[in-house]
């Protein structure tokens, strides 16, 4: 049934050709994927409908229905139309899914068989910035729907007390069959008598009274790569919701990175202030600046401009993808206090100073005294 305007939902003209169809599709899936949105209801309903749009424009014969439909109201294709033809009958997912999200464990999304397939279980880490640059062991403690030991899963007591479902006959779908305007139709949807297990149970479980699983508490020992950033994320397939005959979902763990007091990082490298002394500043000498393991000697150029932004190689976030390096900004500190002598003593060593010496100081004079004629640092 065309009461979607699907074109819309991909924002694409009914004109539009595959390619342009593909390209607005793979943009949206990146956009509202629910591993990027956890526990966003607003964003997992866009996503399904994104999918849903995708899986009827995508292709030829299912859009050319779909036209028919949008150009004639009161007509009705196979089956409800396309009312059915959603996220869980999408099979293309899992390669778009792989290329744009692959997190840290290198795994992507996969299609959904029906009901066989458990829910994913989104959980959040904080780690502190030194951890999540160096890497770590995180241990995560959360609450799932655990395969039951007893029936393995079955529902079933001693995981052998059940027969084939008659009706799908062991495959845990039935067929519909339909005439529509352009021919016939077949769709495929979970059977209702075994709930797309493809087993009947004779005699329930007793530990999980023919659930198939039992609400426990699941500890999870995470290896961090180091380099994890807010947003990254590592999935750990089969530790998610399990479903009676069928594979759990998966864990994903999404990071969020607490901030460091002196360091700040883009991508793997790392930005750091530092504060030196007019001193160092005008004569120069090497200070100690912190590092991810230790600190380091670095030389500061005699005549340093304060906001003077220094490159130092190989001193960033060490990957596996390689190692960025840290960018040191040097901020010249005046004093806020003086003693009587010490003011003297940068009195005589003004007066000795030419303002030929600060290259800025004497372009800044020498406008100014164009514009208005007059020298603003005489006294």
């Amino acid at each position: 049934m065309a009461d979607k305007n699907y074109y819309e939902i991909l924002g694409v003209d009914r004109k539009a050709s595959e390619a342009d169809i593909k390209a607005a599709y793979r943009k949206l899936v990146k956009q509202y994927h629910p591993d990027l949105h956890p526990g966003d209801a607003n964003a997992a309903a866009k996503f399904k409908e994104v999918n849903e749009a995708n899986e009827v424009l995508s292709d030829p014969q299912k859009r050319q229905q779909y036209d028919y439909e949008l150009d004639h109201p009161g007509m009705r294709g196979g089956a409800g139309g396309f009312g059915g033809a959603g996220f869980s009958g999408f099979s293309g997912f899992g390669d778009i899914f792989s290329e744009f999200f692959s997190g840290f464990g290198g795994g992507g999304g996969q299609a959904s068989s029906a009901a066989r397939q458990g829910e994913d279980v989104t959980v959040e880490v904080k780690l502190s910035f030194l951890d999540a640059a160096k890497g770590c062991t995180k241990e995560v403690r959360y609450t799932r729907n655990e395969p039951c030991a007893s029936c393995h899963g079955t529902g079933a007591k001693n995981g052998t007390a059940f027969k084939t479902c008659d009706k799908c006959k062991g495959t845990g779908q039935v067929r519909y069959t339909q005439d529509t305007l352009f021919g016939r139709t077949i769709r495929m949807a979970v059977c209702d008598a075994c709930g797309g297990t493809g087993k009947k149970i004779t005699d329930m479980c007793p530990d999980c009274k023919g659930k198939g699983y039992v609400r426990k508490e699941t500890v999870v020992t995470l290896n961090v790569p180091a380099g994890a950033d807010t947003n990254s994320y590592i999935r750990k397939k089969g530790y998610g919701q399990a479903t009676r005959g069928g594979e759990p979902g998966d864990l994903i763990v999404v990071f969020r990175v607490e901030p460091h007091k002196f360091f700040k990082r883009k991508d793997r490298d790392l930005y750091i202030d530092l504060p030196v002394s007019y001193a160092t500043a005008a004569l120069g000498g090497k200070v100690r600046v912190p590092g991810l393991d230790e600190p380091f000697e670095y030389l500061i150029p005699e005549g340093t401009q304060s906001g003077t932004r220094f490159l130092v190689r190989g001193r960033g976030i060490r990957t596996r993808l390689g190692t960025g390096d840290m960018y040191i900004t040097v901020i010249v500190e005046v004093p806020t206090k003086l003693t009587r002598e010490q003011k003297r003593a940068v009195e005589e060593l003004d007066a000795g100073l030419d303002i030929r010496q600060s290259a800025k100081m004497r372009a800044f004079r020498d406008n100014v005294q164009a514009m208005y004629g007059v020298d603003p640092y005489k006294k």
